[in-house]
């Protein structure tokens, strides 16, 4: 019975999750670049008339996991639509990767 009981601890991961973590951080805009080794996902939060916005989390994956966290991220999408009804997408205009204002004074 003991052996049972750590073969099941050994399988098992202990998450630990701070207060700060906990909290979260809002993004409306995710950058994805990759290499032959790793996605790299920066993400932002922008907001209209500010022309400037700073990465608020960056999380780099392995090919591998990038492909991994697709499917979990699609599968999770699937279940909420199921529950919740098909979310709604809008047609958002081009963002210019500098942020910045385009036009001269």
């Amino acid at each position: 019975m003991a052996e049972d009981n750590n073969q099941k601890k050994q399988g098992q991961i202990n998450i630990e999750l701070d207060e700060k973590t906990a909290e979260g951080v809002y993004s409306n805009l995710a950058i994805i670049n990759h290499s032959v080794s790793e996605f790299v996902v920066d993400f932002l939060s922008i907001m209209p008339g500010t022309p400037k916005s700073k990465v608020k989390a960056r999380i780099v994956l392995t090919p591998q996991h990038a492909k991994r966290f697709l499917k979990a991220l699609g599968e999770n999408v699937h279940r909420f639509e199921k529950a919740h009804g098909e979310i709604k997408e809008y047609d958002q205009p081009p963002i210019p990767l500098n942020f910045g204002p385009t036009g001269e004074a």
